[in-house]
């Protein structure tokens, strides 16, 4: 028996195995289409019905429980009613000679009393430390919307509570004065993206989606794989709605959900109908491409593992509804599809991949060097990436909390001021603020509240030194007494998620190794594949610091002012989300490819018509989920748009170089080693083994 004969016969065996439920799934799917169908209506209406219970119960709250800087923050809120997360607004008031800092008490009474703010300036607390020549500040926490209060905001969120200040103080100053309301939110204003609302957002995805399955396909056949997507998200709803009985379903989940669901479940669809336009036949199609939907949906699966883990409400549930979509649209491609098709006619493939897959073979060496460099160069720039809050040396450089900044510096108060962060103290505990006075680093402490000090640092809190001042006081206070304050949190964060990550990204790696050795029958390409996921990671994180850390064109491409740092949460979701994407891309290709080979038994021939035939729809997915993500970047929080556009950025890079260009590459370059399952290994993972040669 010829090689070719034995890897023939091989393909034929896995059909009577795994591949051979999916077909099975079909033929039953076939065989009962009014029930389907009758199920698919009834389930699209309970979807419904499922958002609309769903909506009134979402979080809003960021909630992080166990942290000991959140902890603290929730007992200032819950004991002050403002104040512990909320960074302060910063009134800086230059006088006329004559006229004293006392004499500004009254403006700042008036913003306490009209916003229901916690306000420390030198009028109630007698510190010298609030004045610098004729210059003053004070500090403006917030106060609680329940009690007809105006709140502070988070980061780029564009909150207007600095103009409110503004109003409010204006006419009470002495003649003469100028007043400039600064802050890291006041700086930061610039930043906000806008509020494109979630309707326009899944319009715009629509379209983008239209067009490009339009060319694609160019006939009805485009609405197919949208129809799909369209019954997958109320499908989605049903399953969100029951997560939200054990966990709290976040706001944020239902913006990602229509968006990220949108683009999945064309992507799977895309993998079915592809295959049946080749094959001819549902059955046919279902028994391959089916089983590279399962393997690709467990893939996301995985990845998302590192959202689900974190002790983050607002993570875990991301990374749920993450799953429950992906599950959604794997289950609705497998029942629903194979119903469309049996009303399509099947078209004639473009051959332009296969001749682009065998360029790169015959060029492998330049091909690998090249796409590798340029990935290697952004993962190296990803190294300095920045978790920290901002600092004003990355914020506005015009308007009112610019030059309240200037003048706050100018007259020798430093820019710590402004993350200034509060110290909860326990009745019967006494001396703290001596303590806090006394520590390298802390400017000055203001107690003009019983039980709660305000600690102004000398130096910034996104700075090393300002973090190195908040641990200090830390190790100064005593038990009981809880330090929280922005940075706080944010420090306390990124400590318990990024110790647990490179465990978390071992274990998602052994996961993914044993699924995809199984699927492939190799123990080579596995490791390829996860190798490879990292490098995009890398990259796609290198890409972010460029665009918002370093500011390279952002402004001028987005009309956004980056801040020079990247949100603490990024990484750990860019990764949950683009690992599985990432993977899903593989699967297809490599399972491909390995079937090539067993038809053929040559490297270069699986290469060739493994990319021939999936480049199409890996290019066409990648482009839906690119626009999926790009609406969303298009309006919210500075960090949802950081946050999109790196996960768009990485699905083109993964798209392009590595999928395109390196995966093709690299096959070709190790030939007959990428097939290779040694026989200890094939009895572990039972299946049968894969000699080199």
């Amino acid at each position: 028996m010829t090689a070719n004969s034995q890897n023939s016969g091989r393909t034929a065996e896995d059909r009577l195995g795994g591949l051979y439920g999916m077909e099975k799934l079909s033929r039953y799917v076939l065989a009962h289409k009014r029930l389907v169908g009758w199920l698919t209506v009834g389930v699209v209406l309970l979807g419904g019905a499922a958002l609309a219970l769903l909506l009134p119960n979402v979080s809003e709250r960021n909630a992080y429980p166990g942290l000991p800087g959140y902890e603290a923050n929730q007992k200032i809120l819950q004991t002050y009613g403002t104040g512990g997360y909320e960074r302060p607004f910063v009134p800086v008031i230059t006088l006329p000679q004559g006229v004293t800092a006392q004499d500004v008490g009254p403006a700042f009474d008036a913003v306490a009393r009209q916003t229901k703010s916690r306000v420390a300036s030198y009028a109630n607390t007698g510190d010298s430390r609030f004045v610098g020549g004729q210059t003053t500040f004070g500090l403006v926490f917030g106060g609680p919307v329940e009690q007809g209060g105006i709140p502070g905001s988070a980061l780029g969120e564009g909150s207007e509570f600095h103009t409110a200040i503004d109003a409010i103080m204006r006419p009470l100053l002495p003649p003469g004065s100028t007043l400039d309301v600064t802050g890291l939110d006041a700086l930061a204003t610039g930043a906000d993206t806008g509020g494109l609302n979630v309707p326009v957002k899944l319009l715009i995805t629509i379209g983008a989606a239209i067009v490009i399955l339009a060319w694609v396909f160019r006939s009805a056949l485009a609405f197919v794989p949208l129809l799909t997507a369209l019954i997958a998200l109320p499908v989605s709803f049903i399953g969100l709605l029951m997560a939200s009985l054990v966990i709290d379903v976040h706001e944020t989940t239902l913006t990602m959900i229509p968006l990220f669901g949108l683009g999945i479940a064309i992507d799977y669809a895309l993998i079915l109908v592809s295959r049946w336009r080749e094959e001819g036949d549902v059955h046919r199609a279902m028994a391959t491409a089916g089983h590279a939907i399962v393997f690709s949906s467990g893939a996301v699966a995985i990845g998302l593992l590192a959202m689900i883990v974190l002790p983050v409400p607002i993570m875990r549930s991301l990374g749920i509804g993450g799953m429950i979509v992906t599950a959604a649209s794997a289950l609705v491609s497998l029942t629903v599809l194979p119903l469309l098709l049996t009303k399509a006619k099947p078209e004639k493939e473009s051959t332009a991949w296969a001749k682009w897959a065998a360029t790169i073979v015959k060029h492998r060496w330049s091909a690998l060097i090249s796409a590798a460099g340029v990935l290697v160069a952004l993962s190296i720039a990803a190294l300095g990436i920045n978790l920290n809050v901002p600092t004003t040396d990355n914020l506005a450089r015009s308007g009112s909390g610019h030059d309240g900044l200037v003048a706050l510096t100018q007259a020798g108060i430093p820019s710590g001021v402004l993350t200034a962060f509060d110290v909860y103290v326990p009745p019967g505990v006494v001396g703290v603020d001596e303590t806090l006075r006394s520590l390298p680093g802390v400017y000055a402490v203001a107690a003009p509240w019983d039980g709660l000090l305000t600690v102004l640092p000398v130096e910034e809190g996104g700075s090393e030194a300002g973090e190195d001042t908040i641990h200090r006081v830390r190790a100064a206070v005593p038990d009981g007494v809880l330090v929280g304050g922005n940075v706080t949190q944010q420090i306390d964060y990124v400590e318990v998620t990024y110790r647990a990550f490179p465990w978390l990204l071992g274990l998602i790696a052994v996961i993914t190794f044993v699924m995809l050795a199984r699927a492939f029958r190799s123990i080579v390409l596995p490791l390829k594949a996860i190798a490879m996921n990292l490098l995009s990671l890398g990259a796609v994180l290198g890409a972010t610091v460029i665009l918002w850390q370093w500011g390279w064109g952002t402004e001028a491409v987005l009309g956004i002012q980056p801040d020079g740092a990247v949100g603490t949460f990024i990484p750990v979701t860019v990764f949950a989300f683009l690992y599985g994407l990432s993977m899903d891309y593989e699967v297809f290709i490599l399972a491909r490819m390995r079937e090539e080979y067993d038809r053929t038994g040559s490297t270069h021939q699986a290469v060739i018509q493994g990319i021939g035939k999936t480049g199409r729809l890996v290019t066409c997915a990648a482009l839906i989920l690119f626009f999926s993500f790009a609406a969303m970047a298009t309006g919210g929080e500075l960090d949802v748009a950081i946050f999109a556009s790196a996960v768009g950025l990485g699905i083109l890079i993964d798209a392009t170089l590595i999928r395109s260009v390196l995966v093709p590459a690299v096959v070709a370059t190790m030939g007959k080693w990428n097939w290779w399952l040694p026989g200890w290994a094939a009895t572990v993972l039972k299946v049968r083994s894969s000699p080199k040669s």
